[in-house]
């Protein structure tokens, strides 16, 4: 079984940055791709940023381009994601998860595996 824990999340102005991290344990961790997810109260989880794990292909939602930026150390079995210029509407818990198989990165659905979240809190 595959364990995941976020950290890094916390309360932040506007403009400012945070920078997650996920860091995977358990067996061997070796999955497809790693993404990021967030989920404001009262509404649904949604896709943030991933990354093919074997490769380094990105993907990141539309609202979060050019402001966050998703890496990996596969050493360290890490993934993290540096939020940048962070905004009211960024302010969510968000979760990073990982997928076994191949697929549409975004979708999460795909995922097999989640941390239990980070809280994201930004002021304006």
């Amino acid at each position: 079984q595959v364990q995941l824990v976020e950290s890094g999340g916390g309360l932040v102005q506007a403009g400012g940055s945070l920078r997650l991290s996920c860091a995977a344990s358990g067996r061997t961790f070796s999955p497809y791709y790693v993404g990021w997810f967030r989920q404001a109260p009262g509404k649904e989880r949604d896709f943030v940023a991933g990354i093919v794990w074997n490769g380094g292909r990105t993907a990141y939602a539309d609202s979060v381009k050019g402001r966050f930026t998703i890496s990996k150390d596969n050493a360290r079995n890490t993934v993290y994601l540096q939020t940048t210029s962070l905004k009211p509407e960024d302010t969510a818990v968000y979760y990073c998860a990982a997928g076994r198989n191949s697929g549409n990165i975004c979708n999460r659905e795909r995922y097999d595996f989640w941390g239990q979240g980070t809280q994201v809190t930004v002021s304006s």
